[in-house]
């Protein structure tokens, strides 16, 4: 299975591949990765079962780190930069650990090594599972239909981006929303075994305002990645690439 992707930009090398969160896409990643496009060559790829990606029924962190690999065999390339946001982190640093020789450097985006209650989203599923696709007339009323189980605005639209409307004006879940939803068990766990080291540079990049990465992940970090680096964007959330982007790009570009 080929990954779709999007060409960020940047001139020939160091070559930079982004993985993003769960229930994103490489359009998450457009702004940043083009200013990131300054200093890499810059491709954004959708995961299976997310934004223009085929859609399969098996979901997992080794599945996703096996189609990165084929997508980086099918364009020949031989190492690159790996940034991951969330469940991309998880896929990064599996293949970091995994295949080694496959990385120029590991950029992990507020996420740890670590086993996480991401059954936390079973209100974001449950609210996306009761739409009613066949009235729906806008994504803004989508926002408002989620309203009761999402509190959160900013949660609501994103929720919202993921769904798409066909030729016949009828809208439909751009995500495979079954197959993740069935996922969502296995994602809690960390793919990561006591033995997974990798020893290449490394940087942790943590939202202040986020609980993804606490002082108490250090550790475990730098168990497995012990060349990491761990840096915080104080007032920046779960997403420290769109919340403090110039931030975030400097602490990436290594300035």
């Amino acid at each position: 299975m080929l990954l779709h992707h999007v060409d960020l930009g940047g001139a020939g090398k160091p070559e930079m591949i982004v993985l993003h969160g769960l229930l994103g896409s490489s359009r998450n990643w457009q702004t940043a990765g083009r200013d990131l496009a300054e200093h890499f060559h810059v491709v954004a790829l959708d995961a299976r079962n997310h934004g223009r990606s085929p859609h399969t029924a098996e979901m997992s962190v080794e599945l996703m780190a096996d189609d990165v690999l084929a997508w980086m065999d099918a364009h020949r390339v031989a190492k690159a930069t790996f940034v991951g946001h969330s469940m991309g982190g998880r896929t990064a640093m599996f293949v970091a650990c995994r295949h080694p020789e496959r990385l120029e450097r590991l950029i992990v985006v507020d996420v740890a090594p670590r086993d996480y209650d991401w059954l936390g989203h079973r209100a974001e599923f449950a609210a996306m599972h009761e739409l009613d696709l066949g009235s729906l007339q806008s994504r803004a009323e989508a926002e408002l239909r989620f309203e009761a189980r999402v509190p959160d605005l900013g949660m609501r639209k994103f929720l919202a981006t993921n769904l798409a409307r066909g030729e016949d004006g009828r809208w439909h879940w751009a995500i495979n929303l079954p197959g993740l939803t069935a996922a969502l068990p296995s994602f809690e766990r960390s793919p990561l075994t006591p033995q997974d080291r990798y020893a290449g540079p490394t940087l942790f990049i943590a939202g202040g305002r986020s609980r993804y990465v606490e002082p108490r992940d250090h550790a475990a970090i730098r168990h497995h990645f012990p060349a990491a680096k761990i840096e915080v964007i104080a007032d920046a959330g779960h997403n420290p690439h769109m919340d403090r982007r110039e931030e975030f790009v400097r602490l990436v570009r290594g300035g």
